[in-house]
């Protein structure tokens, strides 16, 4: 039995361990240079250098902070209940990384004859498991605020429960509005549904068909990942750290890698969702190259999660923070009857339509 023979024969196996190896390999590499991109478009944004020694034009930056972590002394407060403090960070990381589990990086590629999903698990739940672990990863930052037995980071554990129940409840209406539109809870299917860019007199992106849903979710994810306005957990203004307070070393770089890990597969599901995710224009005239296709289509998927990265960066620098009534308010009083108002819309028109019974 030849080399190739034996790797098409256990390709089923090693294939989901090899796409489980590249999104980790990739998340931890575009968060670790998304420090670096977001220190520099601040400085572009406030007419200044930001990260210039460390290698050429500061490329060099992530890898020196990475090492001064690592280095840096281990502190764990003689009054924290040091169990809980060390498993804060260790879930807020784990988490952020496993949501990439299930999101479909680019078309199926064909390997002697078989044909392999760029995905690690192609789940028929792919929605629930997406909602259900970024709903655990804010355990972490709950945990880590009241293990410390800081005033301060509890106080910022409390203002990430209070966010993450607002706003979740609107983040929730509006992905059951998107499974209305597309009928399914497997994100392949999603992703296949939106296939090309126009069909039947409509774009096929789900951007097109509703974006107010878009724009719920978009708004949702800024405060999932309690990127600026709605970064009040770790206020430095208010609670000097907020719930990382108490933390240094490695155990601090796991929150704010956590939080890049976040953003990149928050943008990841917004290209997904909404605006085609690995698909791009004219790919039907490249259908005789399927692993030609599946390359650009990868490309494709990576080009419009890292503008949404940089449009995550772009409002950091550009809107100031709420304050916490007005973060209480917007979530309370105008995104949750808005969400729900636009689910009832939709199932309308969707009646009105015969889409469905």
């Amino acid at each position: 039995m030849t080399l190739s023979i034996v790797l098409v024969t256990f390709a089923g196996f090693w294939f989901p361990l090899i796409m489980a190896g590249l999104v980790f390999a990739v998340s931890l590499g575009v968060a670790a240079y998304s420090t670096y991109i977001e220190r520099k478009f601040a400085a572009f944004l406030q007419d200044r250098l930001g990260p210039s020694r460390a290698g050429p034009w500061g490329i060099l930056q992530p890898l020196a902070d990475g090492v001064k972590m690592v280095m840096k002394e281990e502190i764990i407060p003689n009054v924290s209940n040091k169990f809980l403090f060390i498993l804060g960070p260790a879930i807020a990381m784990l988490t952020a990384l496993m949501t990439g589990a299930v999101i479909p990086w680019g078309p199926k590629v064909n390997i002697g004859g078989e044909w392999f999903s760029l995905q690690v698990a192609d789940v028929n739940i792919g929605v629930l498991y997406l909602l259900g672990v970024v709903s655990i990863g804010v355990y972490g930052i709950m945990i880590g605020g009241w293990a410390s037995n800081n005033k301060y980071a509890l106080l910022g554990a409390l203002r990430a429960s209070s966010q993450m129940i607002s706003y979740e409840i609107a983040m929730g209406v509006s992905v059951i509005t998107l499974i209305m539109l597309t009928g399914t809870l497997q994100t392949s299917e999603i992703a296949a549904q939106q296939h090309g860019f126009w069909e039947d007199g409509w774009f096929t992106w789900n951007f097109f068909k509703n974006p107010l849903t878009f724009l719920i979710f978009f708004i949702c994810a800024l405060a999932e990942t309690n990127r600026t306005p709605f970064d009040l957990p770790e206020c430095e203004t208010e609670l000097v750290g907020g719930y990382h307070t108490e933390y240094s070393s490695m155990k601090l770089g796991f929150y704010l890698f956590a939080e890049y890990v976040n953003m990149f597969v928050s943008s990841a599901v917004m290209s997904l969702f909404f605006f085609g995710g690995y698909n791009f224009p004219f790919m039907d005239e490249l259908k005789d190259h399927p692993n030609l296709v599946a390359a650009i289509g990868a490309g494709s998927m990576l080009v419009k999660t890292l503008f949404f990265v940089m449009v995550f960066m772009w409002i950091r620098w550009t809107i100031p923070r709420f304050r916490y009534d007005q973060l209480m308010n917007l979530g309370w009083k105008i995104l949750i009857p808005l969400s729900l108002a636009n689910l009832v819309a939709t199932g309308i028109t969707m009646w009105g339509t015969g889409k469905i019974g």
